[in-house]
């Protein structure tokens, strides 16, 4: 049986953080792969600095080359508006019939994981494995959720963004591939990074 890890999120940009989730999580849970799936429209996000869809997909596509375990899903790009994992979940349960799911969060959405919608569906079809940093306290769930820590680095894509506005380095925090993208296409407000 496949074991397949699912990691969504804007990716804006994809950064070296989300590079390590998607590693820790495969080995720590023996996945045959993790498929990142940038979203279109997150409906728990505004999209006021959400930069083009077709730019988030291309520079995940770039971190991820290099490692056969990763790959990288324009599902719901290519759906259009907001995405829901909900959608998201059943395409893949679709595409690899028989495989168990692996659906990876943040810790920070563990308090609203209920909320999600048609959420029991979801629960049926995929185990959730929330990311915690260290130091980070537990956050209990409403569902059953698996839970491990992530050493290393500490980054966001909102810090990203902002140190790239301001002119300041994202050396090793993002890959090398996504920070020339980024200057070839002038995203984010660049200054001279």
């Amino acid at each position: 049986m496949n074991r397949i890890g699912i990691l969504g999120g804007t990716f804006n940009p994809v950064h070296i953080g989300h590079l390590m989730i998607a590693q820790a999580v495969l080995e720590k849970f023996n996945l045959d792969k993790v498929v990142f799936v940038p979203s279109c429209l997150p409906p728990h996000k505004s999209g006021r600095n959400l930069i083009d869809a077709r730019h988030r997909l291309s520079m995940t596509r770039l971190a991820a080359r290099g490692n056969r375990h990763f790959e990288v899903s324009r599902f719901e790009i290519a759906q259009g508006g907001k995405s829901y994992s909900v959608d998201t979940v059943r395409h893949f349960r679709r595409r690899y019939p028989g495989a168990k799911l692996f659906f990876i969060i943040g810790s920070d959405h563990i308090p609203k994981l209920h909320t999600w919608r048609n959420i029991r569906e979801v629960v049926k079809m995929v185990s959730f494995v929330a990311v915690y940093r260290p130091g980070f306290k537990t956050i209990r769930s409403k569902l059953r959720v698996r839970s491990m820590i992530i050493p290393g680095v500490h980054t966001s894509s909102s810090d990203i963004r902002r140190r790239l506005a301001a002119g300041k380095t994202v050396k090793h925090l993002i890959p090398e591939n996504v920070l020339g993208y980024i200057r070839k296409h002038k995203l984010y407000r660049l200054n001279k990074s």
